[in-house]
């Protein structure tokens, strides 16, 4: 009679290195596999799953060195245990990642062999661990703000009413800390979905997201903008209205695809150096009436002149925008950033900081994105995120 093996993970990311360790650990006889369910991985790794238990439980089960797989009952590293004692095998089988003294002695109080294997790839594939997955950077995608940054601010948008435009970005390129791509709005989304956003509405997702940042207890007091949960959770291009308020009044989107691929052939973005810790954009503002009119007309005209795929115009408003802001912000411009427009205003059509600035990004407009890119190196390409990936 063939003896019982055992074995338990979470196999959320499941690859080929854990199909060759159920391959060698079937090797002592009848395999059965234990599987995290999704409140132990929550509790114990702090993060929810990308494949629910149920999805987990049947891909486990489908692989052909598993005899059947479980949802373990129990919680944290010994969740194992009631599934164990059910099932009573004869072998519990680790790899040397989890190899742990308190399953020795675990094994040891049942009269259950104990074995360790190594982590050894199958033959000609590479070793892979799902440690080494999630290093890889998430899908949750970026946002650019093209023009009306701060409108979503109430300290600037009580001056006078207006939109800001941004486009969520694929994150195809190194998405650096500290660069004016909302990447502390991603940080926090990744809390919650790490690699990839949720099905679902859009703008609600947005709204969740916006109040998931901007908890009652915030240790800072800062008020994140609406404009960074609505650019990374809305596709493709959009527009926001605000009027004293922190949440638009309303939201406009465009999925045009002559009009994505237009503005892809026309915006490039060249690095620079992330804002400094202990930086403040703020120091030394300016908000008057007339400059948050400035701000919002230039956005007025932004939106029209992509729609109409009007280059001059956009590179204009594009131009007209950032100034007014740094009107009212002039502490945008400090550190690195003089010196990198100095390189490249002359190279291109328009230029702007997104987010605070302060460092980052210089996102630009130019005649052609791709031939851009092929004589300046440095310089990144940017791909929208369409509606429905």
């Amino acid at each position: 009679m063939s003896k019982k093996v055992f074995v338990s993970g979470c196999y959320d990311l499941l690859h080929s290195g854990h199909v060759e360790f159920f391959r060698q650990a079937s090797q002592y006889g009848d395999l059965y596999v234990g599987i995290g369910s999704d409140d132990t991985i929550l509790e114990y790794k702090h993060h929810k799953t990308v494949y629910s238990e149920q999805e987990r439980l049947f891909m486990v089960k489908s692989i052909r060195y598993v005899k059947d797989a479980f949802i373990n009952a129990g919680s944290g590293i010994m969740d194992f245990i009631p599934t164990v004692d059910a099932l009573k095998p004869d072998i519990l089988v680790v790899n040397a990642d989890g190899d742990k003294e308190e399953k020795r002695k675990f094994c040891a109080e049942r009269g259950i062999e104990y074995v360790v294997l190594s982590r050894d790839p199958h033959e000609g594939l590479v070793a892979r661990s799902s440690t080494d997955l999630k290093k890889v950077e998430s899908r949750i995608p970026t946002r650019l703000d093209l023009a009306g940054t701060w409108i979503d601010q109430p300290y600037v948008s009580c001056f006078a009413p207006g939109w800001a435009i941004t486009i969520s970005l694929e994150p195809n390129f190194e998405v650096r800390e500290r660069c004016g791509l909302s990447t502390s709005t991603r940080n926090v989304i990744k809390r919650i979905w790490p690699y990839q956003l949720p099905n679902m509405d859009p703008e609600t997702l947005a709204r969740l997201v916006f109040c998931f940042e901007n908890h009652p207890e915030r240790e800072d007091g800062i008020i994140s903008g609406a404009q960074d949960a609505i650019g990374i959770c809305v596709p493709g291009l959009c527009r926001h209205y605000y009027d004293n308020h922190f949440w638009p009044e309303k939201i406009e989107t465009c999925s045009d695809e002559s009009i994505l691929q237009w503005l892809e052939n026309h915006l490039i973005m060249i690095p620079m150096e992330p804002r400094k810790p202990g930086c403040s954009v703020v120091e030394g503002k300016d908000i008057t009436e007339q400059k948050v009119k400035a701000l919002a007309n230039a956005a007025d005209l932004c939106w029209n002149a992509i729609m109409h795929k009007d280059l001059q115009a956009f590179a204009e408003s594009y131009r007209d925008s950032f100034n007014a802001q740094t009107a009212m912000f002039p502490a945008m411009i400090q550190g690195c950033v003089q010196s990198y427009i100095d390189t490249y205003k002359n190279k291109v059509l328009a230029y702007k900081m997104p987010g605070a600035g302060g460092g980052g990004y210089l996102a630009c407009v130019v005649e052609n994105a791709s031939k851009f890119a092929i004589e300046y190196a440095e310089a990144i390409r940017l791909t929208i995120r369409r509606a429905g990936f």
